[in-house]
């Protein structure tokens, strides 16, 4: 069983960026500093480096989120700044800091969960009514009553909510907590990046709002961090799409390619065929196909020996062993190729699924009511010694595949200085003479 995503620590890679510059920046930024145009300046400049991103990888969540972020810091930079020139605050200090503490959690609850769907131009402009005709009613009671609005944000307490639990007024910090348990049991149920960023960022804006006057310095610092998390795990989520298959979550060619730009003199290639995959798809339909290849992804990132997985393309998988020949390979490509065979995958019965989708959701991961079918796969093995550069093993390992087909599928077939010779019934005993 694959762990899930959010316990692997790759998941995470994006928060290492934004740690760094926020702890560099808070460290480098003296509390009588902290408005200076400098620190204004960097979290805008962050702030339009991922709204250009967001709208070329087609972001909009993450892109409104960011301008909130930003909106945000520019509100209550001005009024920090005010307060360190003149040693107090403002009459429109608290309710400003006050509606700021609301609307965060409110926007990242609204954009964070509302999902990407339709043509950007009109998700963005939905997503923009939306938000500006809120805030604009709110700037408009703001202005006619302040007093009101502000004892409303601050002043107003639930007598079965304690009142000393958080150090924000009772209805923003709620607020948080809700956004904060939605967007976790978002992150788990959907495990990527930007989830996960989101979650984070919300948490930095939660801890930096009670100190925001009691030390200056953590405003550029957290804001940029908030801006960086994101950033971070969109550029992630773009490589994962260029370098990853999505069907499967095994690296995909691209990532294949570039992995033998960097392999060295000697290394084996197997490449991986599932057999009658059409007839496969031809007879239980695409979506059992798409199930046959999850399942022979998920067996073959279990390959031992040290070799890799990759998606080559259709119903075609390679596996990569570095600084290994063939002999020594077959052994663990033997092993993959006999527990896929030895599983047996029972299809789901798509007449009888539930028409309802939440009824539907739940009888997932159940196991299938429709027929039980088996899975083979055939195997043709190359190495170094055969071929003097990459795609001349591709070939070579093809080569093999083909024997293989050849000798009746669901075998293993090496390419060798005499020849292609099956394997199956030697590879253990080559395997372990080579250790």
């Amino acid at each position: 069983m694959r762990m899930h995503l959010l316990r692997q620590p790759s998941h995470y890679l994006f928060v290492l960026p934004a740690v760094l510059v926020a702890l560099g920046l808070w460290a480098a930024t003296p509390a009588a500093e902290a408005g200076s145009s400098v620190h204004r300046l960097l979290p805008m400049v962050l702030a339009c480096l991922g709204v250009g991103l967001a709208l070329i990888y087609n972001r909009v969540r993450a892109l409104c989120l960011m301008l909130a972020i930003a909106l945000a810091f520019a509100l209550l930079h001005g009024v920090v700044g005010t307060f360190l020139r003149e040693g107090m605050i403002s009459a429109q200090t608290p309710l400003i800091f006050h509606a700021v503490s609301w609307w965060l959690p409110l926007l990242f609850l609204l954009h964070g969960l509302w999902p990407e769907r339709g043509r950007l131009r009109q998700d963005l402009l939905l997503r923009g009514v939306v938000s500006g005709t809120a805030l604009g009613i709110f700037l408009l009671l703001a202005t006619q009553v302040p007093d009101g609005m502000q004892a409303l944000l601050s002043d107003r307490h639930l007598a079965w909510l304690p009142s000393d639990w958080n150090a924000l007024a009772q209805l923003p910090a709620l607020l948080f907590l809700i956004t904060t348990v939605a967007l976790a049991v978002q992150a788990w149920r959907r495990p990527r990046p930007l989830h996960t960023a989101l979650l984070i960022a919300l948490l930095c804006l939660w801890w930096l709002l009670p100190r925001v006057f009691v030390s200056p310095a953590l405003l550029p610092a957290v804001s940029c961090m908030a801006l960086l998390l994101i950033v971070s795990a969109m550029l992630q989520e773009a490589f994962h799409m260029a370098f990853r298959d999505e069907l499967t979550g095994l690296p995909g060619r691209r990532a294949f390619n570039e992995y033998l730009q960097r392999v060295g003199a000697t290394y084996t290639i197997a490449m991986v065929d599932v057999d009658h995959f059409k007839r496969f798809n031809d007879t239980h339909g695409h979506d059992a196909g798409d199930d046959v290849l999850k399942l022979v992804a998920a067996r073959l990132a279990e390959v031992g020996g040290g070799g890799r997985a990759f998606r080559y393309g259709g119903e075609e998988f390679a596996l990569v062993f570095l600084d290994r020949p063939a002999p020594a390979c077959v052994a663990a490509v033997e092993e993959v190729r006999a527990r896929i065979e030895g599983v047996r995958m029972h299809l789901r019965d798509r007449a009888a699924r539930s028409r309802d989708d939440a009824v539907g959701q739940l009888q997932r991961g159940r196991g299938g009511n429709g027929a039980v079918v088996q899975v083979t796969v055939s195997i043709g093995v190359a190495d170094s010694r055969v071929a003097d550069s990459p795609q001349a093993m591709i070939k070579a390992a093809d080569q093999a595949l083909y024997a293989a087909k050849d000798a009746g599928r669901n075998c293993v077939c090496a390419l060798g200085q005499q020849g292609t010779v099956p394997v199956r019934a030697t590879a253990l005993a080559q395997g372990n003479a080579s250790r």
